[in-house]
């Protein structure tokens, strides 16, 4: 077979994985295209491509989503492949399809192979005849409420509702009973339509504490395929994955053979071609049941990197030229443990509410031995209501399980972020967890363990207060002083005046607003506080930013900032009983009329944001009083988009 020339590649995506793919590229000597949304025009993998065109537009649907645009961008830049990244059209057909029919290479599987695993249901017809299990569940082409009504009474409740054409959790949720199903179905139906330009659904018996636990398989045109062993994703919130690591702990050598043989076959049974990963659930008696197969690079592809010593995405670019696979079944490498996870822009505290804002502090933790930090962001970068909120994903590897997870909280405990409410300490939590250390992994594990994961914010104590306050007044001393070179704050020593005077602050964080008298009890200096606290000297993080300083207690970074007590009181009298958005985004659905009468929890207004919908539920039985929003309107954070009056 004659091999295909390939010396620079198009990257139809953006964030961590265009930058990740584009890493590899280089260091095989070819040049990269990154192409960019108008909102994305200085964002990380443009600055870090060779060229950049713009596409355009904000929303996906009119950016990453515009196939000929992309392969108009490809040919214009010279560029004979197209890699597309996860999410956006990684898994259409179509794209793969018109790729293909411009003559040009596209780092995938055939058409044929994404159209056969792109529709759930079809998927799931095609395994059944091949043997592999499946999950019991209804697959079929009528969509109407009644027959998921049939469906579910014949499963049993709770069922799980999926987006036929979808993947990363949206489109997907769990309705507990027939009164719930359908409200349920019809927001799935919404966000599927959404995310994927299809509101096909179907609906599968809702296994209680599954392991989820996929297969890295690979395959080239030589008719070669194998599998790159497993990876356990059972740690995840609103079935999205959160944490990642292979191998699976406590899988047996035996069952790990019969599911990469199930992965396999099923990669066979539609000519597969590429990387793709066949989903399992796995229950408490070692059963193991068909998901999904990912027709893609998956999020979590580092592990199985770490694990191996291969380079994915080198394979895939070799497999693209024609080349055969380089190792057998029996050479896949099989070294250490290696954990993953994913650092969102969200705010845990608010049901993982996606986050948006500037990134005013952004440093990652050290890599080197056993780490690894893939991220698609830098300090100063803006976070958009339009994408996916992941930032990064922290990789750790060790000789055993211990070590991979020690080291990656080392490293969560080295990463800052500011600005931006992130999921970090909520990390921190899950790993430091003894259940996880224990290896008792399950899809319910954050809902078991929430009270532990997700605690609610307590009220920090004086001492943080007091810190904060010699921190302020350190550091609003250097920034005033930093155009001076001779002076002592400008120095990097950690020099302050033993003898300053006590300074009265007013100070905010976290919604609570504090006076606080500044007394010279820490030493500022390397961006870190140094103070005696319960007895022992400790370092603090302590960072300053324009007009917000971080501070670091407990593990958890917090930014606090001057307030005004007197425009405070004046604003306190802000509009009564008005629900507003808890992020920016788009109104989807306007469920009520001005002077409807409503229930608690009635469901007022659905706003969409980085593809996800969120429902503004009444938190009261009472009346609209107003409407501030109409559907398809953009809405910014805090905006008040309802009126009730009790």
């Amino acid at each position: 077979m004659k091999l295909t020339h390939i010396d620079t590649l198009l990257v139809a995506n953006r964030g961590e994985i265009a930058c990740r793919v584009m890493r590899t590229a280089k260091a095989m000597g070819i040049r990269t295209v990154a192409v960019h949304s108008a909102i994305d025009a200085e964002a990380r993998h443009v600055r870090e491509a060779d060229m950049a065109v713009d596409l355009g537009g904000a929303k996906p649907a009119d950016s990453y989503l515009l196939i000929d645009r992309i392969i108009a961008a490809a040919k214009a830049s010279g560029a004979q492949a197209i890699h597309p990244g996860y999410g956006f059209l990684s898994e259409n057909a179509g794209f793969a399809q018109a790729i293909e029919q411009a003559g040009l290479v596209f780092l995938g599987p055939p058409a044929s192979a994404i159209e056969a695993m792109g529709s759930k249901s079809a998927a799931k017809s095609l395994m059944e005849a091949a043997g592999v299990p499946l999950v019991p569940g209804y697959h079929g082409d009528k969509q109407d409420l009644e027959t998921f009504r049939e469906a579910a009474a014949r499963i049993g409740y709770p069922v799980l509702l999926k987006a036929a054409a979808g993947g990363g959790g949206k489109g997907m949720k769990v309705a507990e009973s027939e009164a719930q199903l359908g409200e349920t179905l019809a927001s799935a139906q919404r966000e599927a339509q959404s995310a994927f330009g299809d509101s096909r659904m179907l609906v599968e018996k809702y296994v209680l504490k599954p392991r989820h636990v996929e297969i890295q398989v690979f395959a080239d045109r030589h008719g070669n395929c194998l599998y790159l062993n497993e990876r356990d994703c059972s740690i995840q919130r609103r079935h999205q994955k959160v944490v990642e690591e292979a191998p699976a702990p406590g899988l047996s050598t035996e069952l790990r053979r019969a599911m990469g043989e199930a992965a396999v076959k099923a990669a066979q049974a539609i000519g597969y071609v590429g990387a793709g990963t066949v989903e399992f659930l796995l229950d408490e008696r070692g059963d193991f049941f068909f998901m999904e197969m990912n027709t893609r690079l998956q999020v979590e592809h580092p592990v199985t990197e770490a694990i191996t010593g291969l380079d994915l995405v080198a394979w895939q670019i070799r497999v693209a030229r024609g080349e055969p696979l380089p190792i057998s079944q029996q050479q896949v490498p099989l070294n250490g443990h290696a954990i993953e996870v994913r650092l969102y822009a969200e705010d845990p505290d608010h049901d993982f509410l996606p986050a948006t804002g500037t990134l005013a502090l952004y440093r990652e933790g050290a890599t080197g031995d056993g780490r690894r930090f893939d991220s698609g962001v830098a300090e100063g970068d803006s976070v958009s209501p339009f994408y996916d909120p992941m930032l990064g994903k922290l990789i750790a590897w060790g000789e055993d399980r211990e070590q991979a997870r020690l080291r990656l909280l080392a490293m969560l405990d080295e990463t800052l972020v500011g600005g931006v409410r992130t999921n970090l300490a909520f990390l921190r939590r899950i790993l430091s967890h003894p259940a996880f250390a224990a290896c008792e992994l399950d899809t319910g594990f954050i809902p078991r363990h929430q009270q532990q994961l997700l605690p609610s914010p307590g009220e920090l104590p004086a001492r943080f207060w007091l810190l904060a306050a010699d921190a302020w007044v350190q550091t609003e001393a250097a920034l005033k002083r930093a155009d001076d070179s001779h002076s002592p704050w400008a120095t990097r020593s950690g020099w302050r005046s033993a003898g300053a005077a006590e300074v009265d602050l007013h100070l905010s964080c976290q919604g609570t607003n504090r006076k606080v008298r500044a007394g010279n009890q820490a030493h500022f200096g390397d961006d870190t506080l140094q103070a005696d606290i319960e007895g022992t000297r400790q370092r603090l993080r302590c960072i300053r930013r324009g007009d917000t300083l971080y501070l670091q207690w407990h593990g958890e970074l917090h930014a606090l900032t001057r307030f005004d007590p007197i425009a405070a009181a004046e604003a306190s009298h802000a509009q009564h009983g008005g629900l507003g958005a808890p992020m920016n985004g788009s109104i989807v659905r306007v469920l009520v009329e001005a002077g409807q009468a409503v229930e608690a929890g009635t469901a007022l207004v659905v706003l969409e944001a980085m593809k996800m919908e969120h429902s503004i539920r009444a938190p009261e039985a009472g009346t609209v009083k107003a409407l501030y929003c109409c559907e398809g309107e953009m809405v910014s954070e805090g905006t008040v988009l309802v009126e009730l009056e009790s």
